[in-house]
């Protein structure tokens, strides 16, 4: 994958037109995303978040649910153990939020990104925030328990409001309450 070009056409921050490339698959790359949000290449962590920021801008998810890094000229599969962005703050605005990924996203949670509960791989639900290109965010620990703090309960689910819809962080156990 040639990153260099990438690197001066985009400046980790511009979304480049991935919807627009199709470019054929070059096979597997040995990178994973951690349950925990780390890069892993070739078993070393990436601990320069610039390159981090510049691969999440060219990272998709696709229909089959595969996740593959894209340029304009290649595609490679790489392995994702949970979601590939974590939401690490965010920031209210009136009666709404806009959430932050550590990559630098920022999305107003609204109807078309809103709060699903989905189930991790050790088996727990947790909410998770769609970003862009098929991708979903799940919340650090911080960020959920602040939220947690200030939820509203409706029903059997605790959460918030948002761009004028409902944002779910957990289910509650109506018997233990």
């Amino acid at each position: 994958m040639k990153l260099d070009s990438l690197f001066q056409q985009f400046d980790g921050q511009t979304l480049p037109p991935l919807e627009q490339w199709d470019p054929p698959s070059c096979g597997d790359m040995d990178l994973v995303i951690m349950v925990n949000g780390d890069w892993i290449h070739e078993g070393t962590p990436i601990r320069r978040p610039a390159l981090v920021n510049l691969l999440s801008r060219v990272l998709r998810r696709e229909a089959d649910g595969d996740y593959f890094l894209v340029t304009p000229g290649e595609k490679l599969r790489i392995r994702v153990e949970d979601l590939p962005l974590v939401v690490t703050d965010a920031d209210p605005v009136g009666a709404d939020w806009w959430a932050t990924t550590a990559c630098g996203d920022r999305v107003l949670l609204d109807r078309s990104h809103r709060l699903s509960l989905s189930i991790t791989p050790s088996g727990e639900s947790l909410p998770a925030l769609p970003i862009r290109h098929g991708l979903q965010a799940r919340l650090h620990r911080n960020l959920f328990y602040r939220w947690v703090e200030i939820a509203e309960r409706d029903r059997d689910e605790i959460g918030l409001w948002s761009g004028g819809v409902w944002h779910c962080l957990g289910r509650v156990d109506s018997e233990k309450t």
